[in-house]
C-alpha cells in the first residue's frame, strides 16, 4: 500500500489524494474491460386457452397439404395458404406461439411423407379423415373460444 504523510497537506489535497488512491484500481482496470451487457429480457410466452387445439388443427393442416398435393387434388395450396393465415390472426406479436404452431404444420407434414410416397386408398381415407377432424377443431374452437 502506498504511504502519504497528510499532515502538511491543505484539506482538498487530502481528500483529492484519497479519492485517488482508493479509485486508482478501479480506473485501471475500466479501461480494458468492456462495460458491463444489459440481460435481454424475452418477450412473455404467451398462452391462450385454445393453444392445444390450435396446435393439432395445425398438425391436421400439415397433413391434409401432404396428403392433397400426393393425391394431386384440386386446391392443394388451399391448406398452406390457410396455415398462412392462421399464423397471421393468432400470432400476431408472439413469435413463441408462431414457432409452436410452425412446428405442429410441419410434424403434421413429416408424418405423412415418411409413410406415404404415392397416392393410395388408405392416404384418400386418411386426407379424409384428417379433414372431417380439422372441420370438428375449427367448430370446438370458435364455438367455444370465439368472438
Amino acid at each position: 500500500m502506498l504511504s502519504v504523510s497528510t499532515g502538511s497537506m491543505i484539506p482538498v489535497r487530502r481528500v483529492f489524494l484519497s479519492l485517488l488512491v482508493l479509485a486508482g484500481p478501479t480506473m485501471a482496470q475500466g479501461k480494458n474491460t468492456p462495460p458491463p451487457q444489459e440481460e435481454e429480457i424475452a418477450p412473455p410466452i404467451v398462452s391462450v386457452p385454445y393453444d392445444d387445439k390450435l396446435a393439432r388443427f395445425a398438425e391436421v393442416l400439415g397433413s391434409v397439404h401432404y396428403l392433397r398435393t400426393l393425391c394431386k387434388a384440386p386446391g392443394g395450396d388451399e391448406w398452406r395458404n390457410s396455415m398462412q393465415q392462421l399464423l397471421d390472426s393468432e400470432t400476431g406479436n408472439e413469435p413463441q406461439r408462431k414457432e409452436r404452431l410452425t412446428a405442429a404444420f410441419n410434424r403434421g407434414y413429416r408424418a405423412f411423407a415418411s409413410v406415404y410416397t404415392d397416392c393410395t386408398p388408405a392416404a384418400i381415407v386418411a386426407e379424409e379423415r384428417y379433414r372431417n377432424e380439422g372441420a370438428t377443431l375449427a367448430t370446438e374452437i370458435t364455438s367455444r373460444f370465439g368472438n
